[in-house]
């Protein structure tokens, strides 16, 4: 292949990465994480093909089945393989409705199975430690607050606005993954560190209009998902958990704390907004220990 040829394939290759990416935007209704994470896994398989002097253009099982090979040998996580996979096999179905190409490689594989992982949660003392921290800031009370009483992913809780709390109503609109809206319920508790909060914005005259987003940085701009991280794992320290704590963590034990309590698990996946209760049943272990707790302590043979 001459040089001018190699360019143009390479150009072309590029070509249909950026219209790949478009379309997750415009059809897909992707996040902005999600677009990056499948942006990352064409281009990780496109390197890997590269090497082998080939292009997604031209390939079949047997290339796929050494890319994933090569994954696992680098000890990536079961979940980021699986995904990894995903994104392969949207990206064949975008090239066949797009006849870029005329035989999907993928089709007919199956996907590598997930590593079942217990979710790392707080048990009720961890939580109250954490809910009970003194000489913290307002706004950071409210961010403790709102994670556990809802079950809030981080990008849901930085892309929250003042008019989404509905404190007459103990509702929360939030936006979650692929734009969609579901309304949350929320207690008094938390409303009232989010209204103490803003009360302070008030008078501090920072922005205070529905408009204006619940969580700020010191700049008064939207505070960031990463600087919400940093509240979360700073704020577990200063609480002496030993735990690595993160916002995700708290959703976690949210989940596992209502389930336990007697939820119904239809109800936690409509809360958390998971698409397949599938998803929502990984917190399920905890209900199971305490059924167990509960039956051999009432039932008369258990013992």
């Amino acid at each position: 292949m001459d040089k001018n040829n190699k360019i143009s394939k390479i150009q072309e290759v590029e070509n249909i990465k950026y219209s790949f990416e478009k379309y997750l935007v415009a059809e897909r209704n992707f996040s902005s994480h999600t677009l990056r994470a499948y942006a990352r896994d064409i281009l990780d398989f496109d390197l890997f093909l590269r090497k082998k002097q080939s292009t997604f253009l031209h390939t079949d099982k047997h290339n796929i089945r050494e890319f994933l090979k090569v994954l696992n040998n680098k000890k990536l996580s079961r979940a980021t393989i699986t995904r990894k996979f995903t994104t392969l096999r949207s990206f064949y179905r975008f090239l066949i409705i797009n006849n870029i190409v005329k035989k999907n490689p993928i089709e007919g594989m199956k996907c590598p199975k997930k590593d079942k992982k217990v979710p790392l949660f707080l048990t009720r003392y961890e939580i109250q430690k954490l809910l009970n921290l003194q000489n913290i800031t307002l706004r950071d009370r409210a961010i403790i607050e709102l994670l556990y009483s809802c079950g809030l992913r981080v990008e849901e809780l930085t892309s929250l606005n003042i008019k989404n709390i509905d404190f007459i109503s103990n509702t929360i609109t939030v936006i979650g993954k692929g734009k969609k809206e579901r309304v949350v319920p929320v207690g008094n508790t938390c409303l009232d560190a989010i209204r103490n909060y803003i009360n302070e914005r008030r008078n501090l005259r920072l922005p205070c209009n529905i408009e204006t987003p619940v969580f700020l940085n010191n700049n008064a701009k939207r505070l960031n998902q990463r600087t919400a991280r940093r509240v979360i794992h700073k704020l577990s320290i200063k609480a002496g958990i030993k735990k690595k704590v993160s916002p995700h963590t708290l959703r976690h034990t949210f989940a596992t704390h209502i389930l336990d309590n007697g939820c119904d698990i239809r109800s936690v996946q409509e809360i958390l907004g998971h698409k397949n209760l599938s998803t929502t049943q990984i917190y399920t272990h905890v209900t199971i220990e305490s059924l167990k707790k509960i039956y051999n302590k009432t039932h008369p043979r258990a013992k």
